[in-house]
């Protein structure tokens, strides 16, 4: 079922507010648990893909199935209740047929309740936001290093470094923009083609790896929290070191219960027993 509506009613672009204006705070959730701790502080919640990898410890994003995304985009959605949720289209759901597109797009709106989906590709999927948009579904575009294209960990690689490549990205920001996507997520660019990107197109940019010259940044919330350790991009600054207060607490919750610590009385319950009926 859908989440409890929003104080306001306004479309999602000017959720996010205006062009220019302050910078747009996105991280990321997979789980209703996280969606409430971060709600308050962020503008947008991407339920990613990237939970392929963070959650289920796959090697890439492109072996994720449109249900999983479903049933962590409905568990983000419901926690939600200030923040704009946006949900990933997984790899196979919407880039090689329009018809599929649109069904897996509406699929994804009416079973989580989310605000908006995401897509990545460039000037070659701008006909299929442009479908979806007019559908009444918002789309966030992603371009620049886009991970359903990457096969592992190592193929992970900064774009924009050659005149080509700046003009490949460079058109796509302009067709994907034009298509009607709210906004547009800009991944591993060098910094001067994310602060052209930026300039040069008129719906929000939001970096991750692109420089602070966008309109708003987004990261992994287990990146930039230290759950996540697998691998760490350049792009990503720690906050916390959750990760390793964990393995604290662990240890700490495994020694005490083999030397009987855990569970203590106050852990424990009693049984209870009647009081003596007054005469």
């Amino acid at each position: 079922m859908p989440r409890t509506a929003k104080k306001s009613h306004l479309p999602v672009k000017e959720l996010l507010g205006p062009k220019g204006g302050m910078p747009i705070v996105g991280l990321t959730a997979y789980t209703a648990p996280t969606a409430r701790r971060i709600d308050s502080h962020v503008d947008f919640m991407l339920v990613g893909d990237s939970l392929a990898m963070v959650i289920y410890g796959m090697e890439n994003t492109r072996n994720l199935d449109l249900d999983t995304m479903i049933r962590h985009g409905r568990a983000v959605a419901q926690a939600a209740e200030q923040s704009i949720v946006v949900v990933d289209m997984p790899f196979g759901a919407y880039e090689h047929n329009r018809d599929k597109a649109l069904s897996n797009a509406q699929r994804v709106m009416d079973e989580t309740g989310c605000d908006a989906v995401k897509m990545e590709g460039g000037a070659e999927l701008a006909g299929t936001v442009a479908a979806t948009v007019a559908k009444g579904i918002p789309v966030m575009g992603h371009i620049g290093l886009m991970p359903q294209r990457v096969r592992s960990a190592k193929q992970f690689k900064s774009k924009g470094h050659s005149p080509s490549a700046r003009r490949r990205i460079l058109n796509d920001a302009a067709a994907i923009a034009e298509a009607g996507a709210f906004a547009i997520v800009v991944e591993g660019v060098v910094e001067t083609l994310a602060r052209e990107i930026t300039e040069q197109t008129p719906v929000s940019i939001i970096g991750i790896g692109a420089s602070v010259a966008c309109d708003g940044q987004i990261l992994v919330t287990e990146d930039m929290t230290g759950i996540f350790d697998s691998f760490k991009a350049k792009f990503v600054k720690r906050y916390a070191e959750l990760g390793q207060a964990m393995e604290v607490a662990v240890a700490e919750y495994a020694e005490e219960v083999r030397t009987r610590q855990f569970p203590s009385p106050e852990h424990t319950y009693k049984t209870r027993t009647k009081k003596a009926v007054q005469k």
